[in-house]
């Protein structure tokens, strides 16, 4: 029997994870374990609507601000990273939130044993994707690995670039690195999905990229400017503020945009979201009820 359960608390962008998160975690006296692949980085905290210094004070996070733009990271390192945490943890419960779908799948399903990409490789499909451009770089897949170009987001450069720079470093498809089979944990893993309505969702959506702007969103991003070809920054809300910055759109059409992108993002979040059976859903608000469902499925895991 498993001694130590992993709590996931996931769901869309804005729906309300830190502060459900944060009252859970203070109920069982537990840090959290951050799950947001932008969060991760410490120069950008109000684009990413990282956990604030006040909410940090009130429970421990960890991964929030603790690396670089310029530093490589990837699901992979954050799933070690993540398994060593939890195995040092002397609670029999931890607690995990975010909404980066790969790093919550790397956490607890584990990601395939695809090579290290050699700084070289890097550097040359980085040169080829600037100067032939993303539509070449998507044919060039479709001749490599047919069957991943069918599947992989072509207006996604970074997936598309890394499933290139596995098949040109190692001579194979990258389809072939992947099992798609769910390793073996030594915890048990408990996932709770929040949810409000689309229209509520939205809403909140529209109204947070405001308060980051009034935030300061426009300065950080001044700031960060001269790394903006950092993968890091190729995200939402830095890119259209990128775009107001060299001239080519304006503030308001900069805001509108990313109000949509953030939308679009949410609605391919929870695409993802219906493939896991796993999760149990509930409204952000209802922490009572969530508290509830965990303890009875402690108890159950117990017996």
């Amino acid at each position: 029997m498993k001694d130590k359960t992993l709590i996931v608390i996931t769901g869309p962008t804005g729906v309300g994870k830190t502060e459900a998160t944060l009252r859970i975690a203070e109920h069982f006296n537990v840090p959290v374990i951050n799950a947001d692949s932008r969060q991760i980085f410490s120069e950008i905290p109000i684009g990413t609507a990282a956990p604030t210094a006040e909410q940090q004070r009130r429970v421990r996070h960890y991964f929030v601000g603790s690396r670089h733009l310029e530093d490589y990271y990837s699901a992979s390192l954050y799933e070690q990273e993540v398994l060593k945490l939890v195995r040092s943890m002397p609670s029999s419960v931890a607690l995990l939130s975010g909404g980066s779908m790969m790093y919550i799948d790397a956490v607890c399903k584990g990601i395939d044993d695809i090579p290290t990409i050699l700084p070289e490789t890097r550097m040359e499909m980085k040169r080829r994707l600037e100067t032939e451009g993303l539509a070449k770089m998507c044919g060039l897949l479709k001749e490599l690995d047919p069957e991943h170009w069918e599947t992989v987001d072509r207006n996604n450069p970074r997936r598309v670039i890394h499933a290139l720079e596995i098949c040109i470093q190692t001579g194979k498809t990258y389809t072939s690195f992947r099992s798609d089979t769910s390793k073996e944990r030594p915890f048990n893993i408990l996932k709770i999905g929040l949810s409000r309505n689309r229209e509520e969702l939205y809403d909140r959506i529209n109204r947070r990229v405001i308060q980051m702007i009034d935030g300061g969103m426009i300065e950080e991003a001044l700031r960060v400017y001269p790394k903006r070809a950092l993968n890091s920054l190729n995200t939402v809300g830095y890119k259209e503020l990128f775009e107001y910055l060299d001239g080519l759109t304006t503030l308001d059409e900069a805001i509108f945009k990313i109000q949509s992108n953030t939308r679009r993002y949410a609605r391919k979040q929870l695409t993802w979201y219906k493939k896991d059976a796993g999760l149990r859903w509930f409204e952000p608000d209802n922490v009572e009820e969530i508290l509830k469902y965990i303890h009875t499925a402690l108890s159950d895991t117990s017996k």
